[in-house]
């Protein structure tokens, strides 16, 4: 397994100042959130070229704004929007070989569901869900972009909270560029036993995001890491694991600290 850290996470006004930071504290690859409204051919021609210069890898891009994880919204234009930025983004993923995610819904959930966990989608919406999920993955066909599925606790998404309901939609679409990106944060919400999900989602992983339970650095809460971490060398994984938490204070000591205590998770 290789170590990666979320651009948000890491100071600095470019991809490159970022990047080299990261080089530095012991990263091996970087996930770029690109806020859309900034896109451009400069920052494009950045990423293309930011590993050969830095040697630290993008590996996953993700554009953002306030659309954002409305792809299956009952609002026909925000919905519109919304898959527009999504389809651009899986052809930067097809172009530089990096991975990205889509949710059936990704915001803040008013009511909050706390009492209803688990809903299940529709026959409806899983069948309108999934032929947005293949339109995408048409995109990235034939290169190594990946279009994954992130579940999503219930407090930020209704539906698809568990790897186990999203495993089983990458079976249905059957797609080699398909997969699951499993993030530690939001399964400490709901799944049961961390290492038996992971070992469940198996070799459908092509991504992981770290956070604790308190979505803090890995180590300052309640989590297993060596369980985690074991599971994940036992369904064979060896692709990189993303930090996607806070920083908790300054990075230049919070993120160099994170590198060590994972890598030795990693060695086991």
């Amino acid at each position: 397994m290789k170590l990666c850290c979320s651009s948000p996470m890491v100071p600095g006004s470019t991809l490159t100042e970022k990047a080299e930071k990261l080089r530095t504290w012991g990263y091996d690859g970087i996930a770029v959130f690109q806020p859309y409204e900034d896109w451009n051919d400069d920052v494009r021609a950045e990423l293309g070229d930011l590993e050969s210069r830095t040697g630290v890898r993008p590996v996953e891009f993700v554009l953002m704004n306030d659309t954002y994880g409305n792809a299956m919204s009952g609002d026909r234009e925000l919905r519109g929007e919304c898959r527009a930025m999504y389809r651009e983004t899986a052809a930067v993923c097809a172009e530089f070989g990096m991975v990205t995610e889509i949710e059936f819904q990704y915001g803040p959930q008013i009511p909050l569901p706390l009492f209803d966990p688990f809903q299940q989608l529709t026959d409806q919406q899983e069948a309108e869900f999934l032929e947005f999920y293949r339109d995408v993955l048409d995109i990235v066909a034939g290169s190594a972009g990946r279009i994954l599925l992130e579940p999503i606790n219930r407090y930020e998404s209704r539906y698809l909270n568990r790897i186990l309901d999203n495993a089983r939609l990458v079976d249905a679409v059957a797609h080699p560029n398909a997969g699951l990106l499993p993030d530690t944060f939001h399964m400490s919400l709901e799944e049961s036993d961390l290492g038996a999900a992971l070992r469940l989602a198996g070799d459908r992983i092509r991504q992981v995001h770290l956070g604790d339970s308190n979505r803090l650095l890995p180590g300052h809460g309640l989590l297993d890491w060596p369980v985690i971490f074991g599971a994940l060398r036992e369904v064979g994984y060896e692709g990189y694991v993303n930090l996607e938490c806070s920083t908790e204070g300054d990075p230049s000591l919070s993120l160099p600290a994170s590198a060590t205590f994972l890598r030795e998770l990693i060695q086991g």
